[in-house]
């Protein structure tokens, strides 16, 4: 594992370099994206504003902010789960021309294969700080904020060493989540037996 502080813009060279596991802290101009933007321009035909295709940075968040009569105030901010915007994923690796996107969890097969062709990674949060993370960003504008409201809209960052964040899916096509996975399935019949829990044992379903 080694830690790495990127400012943005970000080389090809320096996104090869970043391995599963490695932690990352970001510099430089990000901007936010949830579902109602991928939806509106990839489903609905809305244009993406020109100067977002700029930013090589996508959050997937829905951070808290308000207006004040100067400027935007950012009250909260936290990462939300990426594999939720799967459908979409492929497209904006690609047609966004990203290098980084950060959520939580991970995201599927198609991403992983648009990432691994375009030089992407996935970044996920090594921590729950949506409060302290707020001294590590300045907000610098807003698009779409009436059509999609607060939470939808796509704003506009400036980050000093955002993190930490956690290497999840590399450019080689390598997921962090789903090694782990496969290390505790491998170990689970012995930890049954250390236990004492029974082979047939079934977790309660919840309904």
């Amino acid at each position: 594992m080694k830690i790495y502080r990127l400012n943005s813009p970000i080389s090809e060279e320096e996104i090869k370099k970043l391995l599963v596991g490695d932690i990352v802290f970001i510099s430089g101009k990000a901007f936010t994206c949830r579902s109602k933007l991928q939806r509106a321009v990839f489903d609905e035909g809305i244009v993406l504003p020109k100067d977002l295709l700029q930013y090589e940075i996508l959050i997937h968040t829905g951070p808290i902010i308000l207006e004040t009569e100067e400027n935007f105030d950012l009250i909260s901010f936290m990462p939300t789960s990426s594999i939720r915007f799967e459908k979409w994923g492929a497209r904006t690796v690609k047609e966004w021309g990203l290098k980084i996107i950060i959520g939580k969890t991970t995201m599927g097969e198609q991403t992983v294969k648009a990432m691994s062709e375009s030089g992407c990674v996935h970044l996920s949060p090594r921590s729950v700080s949506p409060n302290l993370w707020v001294s590590s960003i300045k907000v610098e504008g807003v698009h779409l904020f009436s059509e999609m409201g607060s939470i939808e809209a796509p704003w506009k960052l400036f980050l000093n060493e955002l993190g930490p964040f956690v290497v999840d899916i590399d450019s080689y096509g390598n997921k962090l989540f789903e090694n782990l996975d496969e290390q505790v399935h491998s170990r689970l019949d012995s930890a049954y037996k250390a236990l004492g829990i029974s082979e047939d044992f079934k977790y309660t379903r919840l309904n």
